[in-house]
């Protein structure tokens, strides 16, 4: 970890890196605005994994007073992982035939018919906890008219992944077990949300002539103003969807795991403990002995002896993490591998034949609809994981290590 501390900025910068050589230049350009912020509190932080965000980098934290910043949550509010593993051993699964190929392929196959992807949804309403919730405490979000219709469209969404990064796993850890990893948000309704409240702190700070300029895309809401409370509701529920969101698709899935390997083997499956958590959030925590509210934009809070989720790239490895509790951090690490080449750039590095020869040498069984665009999150478009494990150990203890066995994109 580095700090920068100039002429350029009112408080640090805090960087989870070697040297700036390791850093988009857009990317630091971003954290010098974050750092002219005046209600920060103590430094800004870029996690291992930062690169360029809209207004804040992705892997970035900060802890403001009294304020809340819609872009510094970001468009997925309560994007995150769900993990579980079971109490089967790859080596027992691996090479059994069913009548649709390996039973990873099957399970593969079994999750993309059952589970909408990319732009999918589903065709009828399902069950959700938490927009019932909603409806019955309707008086919290009718205010915000604009964003009513958003809590029906969401019974057609729930238990849906999504597209972009977002991903469901068969992995296989490092005793053989296999596991499931799933990595999704709140669908449309958290950037909704997002770009909704954005665009009314950007009107209010222009009336405040606040000293925060519109072209860093960092426009406030005061927490304590009725807009900036309007915003909470909203994130919190756009949180609780994501949540609800994974762990329906969880659910889906284990069953799924559980019906093809007990029709095909003698094996009972069971499943361990689940870990769900938010990487895309800002909630009220106490730091260095006050309270603020704390920003993790693609970044996962690890306190002391917390259990957390860092997924790698496709193909990749990933891990099962306990937090140590970093206070200079804020209680934070990385959120993944973080990427290193932008979706475009990807697209123009490598070609869909490189990709594909790369995960059939792994044994990587990939279920994807459409696979002229898989070389956007290809292993090679991102950092990494170890180098990023290695540069966090302050934060975090890797508990689980995990390799891509299946991986269903959208």
């Amino acid at each position: 970890m580095f700090v920068i501390y100039n002429e350029n900025t009112r408080f640090p910068i805090k960087i989870w890196l070697e040297d700036e050589k390791q850093l988009e230049e857009s990317c630091l350009e971003q954290a010098y605005h974050l750092s002219q912020l005046p209600f920060l509190h103590q430094w800004v932080c870029l996690m291992p994994d930062t690169h360029t965000g809209k207004g804040m980098p992705i892997g970035g934290v900060i802890a403001a007073k009294d304020v809340i910043i819609p872009n510094a949550v970001g468009v997925d509010i309560g994007c995150g992982m769900d993990f579980i593993p079971t109490n089967v051993y790859m080596e027992d699964v691996r090479q059994i035939q069913t009548g649709n190929g390996t039973l990873i392929q099957a399970i593969v196959g079994n999750i993309m018919r059952t589970i909408p992807l990319n732009m999918e949804r589903y065709k009828t309403q399902q069950e959700s906890r938490v927009l019932d919730q909603a409806k019955q405490e309707l008086e919290k979000y009718e205010k915000d008219k604009e964003l009513l219709p958003l809590i029906e469209d969401g019974y057609f969404q729930v238990g849906s992944l999504g597209g972009g990064n977002h991903f469901i796993e068969l992995q296989e850890d490092e005793e053989g077990y296999l596991c499931i990893m799933i990595h999704s948000g709140s669908r449309h309704l958290g950037k909704a949300v997002c770009d909704y409240f954005h665009n009314q702190a950007r009107e209010l700070n222009r009336l405040w002539h606040s000293a925060v300029k519109d072209e860093y895309h960092l426009s406030f809401l005061p927490v304590a103003s009725p807009e900036g409370q309007q915003y909470i509701h909203w994130m919190n529920l756009s949180m609780d969807y994501a949540f609800e969101n994974r762990a329906r698709m969880l659910d889906k899935t284990c069953a799924i795991v559980k019906e093809l390997i007990e029709k095909h083997t003698d094996q009972k499956v069971e499943f361990g403990e689940e870990i769900n958590c938010h990487h895309n959030y800002a909630s009220l925590e106490n730091h260095y002995d006050a309270n603020v509210w704390v920003h993790r934009k693609g970044a996962t809070r690890v306190r002391q002896g917390e259990l957390a989720v860092i997924p790698g790239a496709m193909g990749s490895y990933s891990y099962v993490v306990e937090g140590k509790g970093c206070r200079e951090s804020f209680c934070t690490s990385s959120h993944g591998a973080g990427r290193s080449y932008s979706r475009k750039g990807a697209m123009q590095a490598f070609t869909t034949e490189k990709v594909m020869v790369d995960l059939k040498e792994q044994g990587v069984i990939l279920g994807k609809r459409k696979k002229n665009d898989v070389a956007e999150e290809c292993r090679f478009a991102y950092k990494d994981i170890e180098q990023v494990m290695e540069q966090q150990s302050d934060m975090v203890t890797p508990v689980r290590k995990l390799k891509t066995v299946g991986v269903v994109k959208g």
